[in-house]
């Protein structure tokens, strides 16, 4: 069996394709969304999703969100008194994922397909690609996002032909996709997107305008408790005012509360600037497609942050017509991901589709031009590869030595769009030995080979000759090496896993810790006694006791953050 998986950057999922259709996988806690969080417990062992989500605001020290925008960089993320990188997080993540699955099958699961933003880089897909061999899976296919979103939608659509732009903005990251869908055949016709933009800046420029305007002091702001306990109501008063005009987020500290009151309009005025990110890639995707707005069917929304009036609102006057939300922009991508994995098992409901996508970057190497002076000048970029080619894609360009005589050539590879290397991404370097030779005579191809998965080999060699220099481009300073993901996985296998059926308890404690540290005088107490009242039960070990005990605590919970002066720090009926 192989799954499909949206790994997000907020909150990630798995599906299965069976019985001709797509089928959502619950987690422990019977939810289908899980949050994309690892922390640290203090005996060592390791949660995974809601449980470490409750743990952010709690134990900010041992717990990490957000990882997966630094997907192939070597940046650390200390969990308590260990350091991990965000593969080594995300691994954790899919291991979560890949027992949710195997719970659900009752058998082992092995092979998965692994949604990623169509604008990540090379490194970034390799990442994802070490991120599922840490956890056991091996990957069989990597799906850009809006694609899989649109695979999902055309099946369910089941039209003829017809032109769509998928609209995918989640939690950390922003994709378009411009595709067209003609006889069983989903053919991507551009990408374009930010990795760098989501709902979580939304919630960070509410965080900002909050600091400012209600005048939080230096002390506070210097808090990682606070801090993440504004986060987290900076989110609930974002996903309040997707569903109603006003919210007002209120955040106490020594005793202190601060406040701020949120209107729909205020957010959208702050927001300028974000929207504005938003328009480009759909600007740039219509262009390199050739198609008109006007010409778009339909515009498809996936991704949580879609939920947002302003975004809708975006939307709506960009197109002059209302997108399409009949499918559930948290679950289209997972849903997409499964179809990919029945496409890979060949199943036969799946005989008549066939989908195309396309490279996002332009792909190329550094070259040196000579001005009509004869001056050199270099680090100009040579594109070999066009963005927005059809993929699998194999180009081949020829190029000449700088000087006589010279004994190797040294090529830099890049992505991007600008004219000057400088403003571009440095992938990796091959360096190709050359004969002796007058310039003129000492010609050289380089091929460019880009997959379906979005990983990129190039070939170098001398016309004729048999021997060929060839890389698979990965980013060597901040790669894991074949070694490192060896260790790593020795040392992640080591680490205890909190057990699955012991996920819904401690996630209530979690949660219970978390509404404890808010609460004050009689309210805290009381609760203090409730939480002290069900771990001695699980001390009982008995089966029987456990279930009516859990469901004491969370109505205790429930009640106290209904009638207490706190607004609730977490809302499970939505994410991103």
């Amino acid at each position: 069996m192989i799954i499909g998986i949206d790994l997000g950057t907020t909150n990630s999922l798995a599906a299965i394709w069976q019985d001709g259709a797509s089928r959502l996988v619950p987690n422990a806690l019977g939810t289908y969304l899980t949050p994309s969080c690892v922390s640290l417990d203090q005996d060592g062992s390791l949660l995974v999703g809601q449980a470490a989500r409750e743990r952010l605001q709690t134990h900010p020290d041992r717990s990490a969100a957000l990882f997966k925008r630094h997907m192939g960089s070597d940046k650390p993320f200390r969990l308590g008194d260990r350091d991990f990188r965000a593969e080594e997080l995300s691994s954790l993540v899919l291991r979560a994922l890949k027992a949710d699955a195997e719970a659900l099958l009752g058998a082992p699961v092995l092979e998965a397909v692994i949604s990623v933003p169509a604008y990540f880089s090379d490194s970034q897909r390799q990442a994802t690609r070490i991120a599922g061999e840490l956890a056991g899976l091996k990957v069989e296919r990597l799906i850009n996002e809006p694609t899989a979103a649109a695979l999902a939608y055309g099946l369910h659509q089941q039209q003829d032909e017809t032109q769509f732009l998928v609209f995918d903005l989640g939690g950390g990251t922003f994709d378009v996709s411009v595709l067209e869908l003609f006889e069983g055949v989903m053919e991507v016709r551009a990408t374009a997107g930010d990795n760098f933009l989501g709902g979580e800046d939304f919630v960070a420029e509410i965080v900002k305008q909050f600091l400012q305007r209600a005048e939080v002091p230096a002390q506070a702001r210097d808090d990682p408790r606070f801090m993440q306990q504004l986060l987290a109501q900076a989110e609930i008063a974002k996903i309040k005012l997707s569903q109603q005009a006003e919210s007002r987020l209120r955040v106490a500290w020594r005793d202190t509360e601060y406040a701020l009151d949120l209107t729909q309009d205020r957010l959208a005025n702050w927001s300028e600037p974000l929207l504005a990110r938003l328009r480009a890639p759909v600007e740039r995707a219509l262009r390199d497609a050739r198609i008109r707005s006007a010409d778009i069917a339909t515009v498809v929304l996936a991704g949580g942050a879609t939920r947002m009036p302003l975004v809708r609102q975006l939307v709506t006057r960009m197109f002059g017509r209302f997108p399409n939300i009949e499918m559930n922009p948290d679950e289209v991508v997972a849903a997409g991901a499964a179809v990919m994995a029945g496409l890979k098992m060949k199943d036969q409901a799946l005989d008549e589709v066939v989908m195309t996508d396309v490279c996002p970057y332009t792909l190329g190497v550094e070259v040196t031009r000579t001005l009509p002076s004869g001056q050199r000048v270099d680090g100009h970029f040579s594109p070999i590869i066009e963005r927005n080619s059809v993929v699998p894609i194999s180009r081949e360009e020829t190029y000449s030595p700088v000087d006589d005589n010279q004994p190797e050539v040294e090529l830099n590879i890049y992505q991007g769009e600008s004219r000057l290397v400088r403003d571009n991404i440095l992938l990796g370097t091959l360096k190709m030995p050359l004969s002796r030779r007058p310039r003129a005579e000492s010609s050289f191809q380089v091929r460019f080979t880009y997959d379906v998965n979005g990983l990129l080999e190039v070939e170098a060699g001398m016309p004729g000759s048999r021997q060929r220099q060839r890389i698979v481009i990965q980013n060597a300073d901040k790669q894991m090496s074949d070694a490192e993901v060896r260790r790593r996985l020795e040392e992640l296998a080591s680490l205890k896993i909190h057990p699955r059926e012991q996920t819904a308890n401690r996630t209530l404690l979690a949660r219970a810790e978390r509404v404890y540290q808010v609460l004050r005088g009689d309210e805290r107490h009381h609760l203090a006694n409730e939480i002290l009242l069900f771990e001695q039960v699980l001390e009982q070990q008995d089966a029987r006791l456990i279930p009516p005990a859990r469901a004491r605590l969370m109505q205790e919970i429930d009640a106290l953050e209904r009638y207490s002066v706190f607004d609730r720090a977490y809302d499970p009926g939505y994410s991103e």
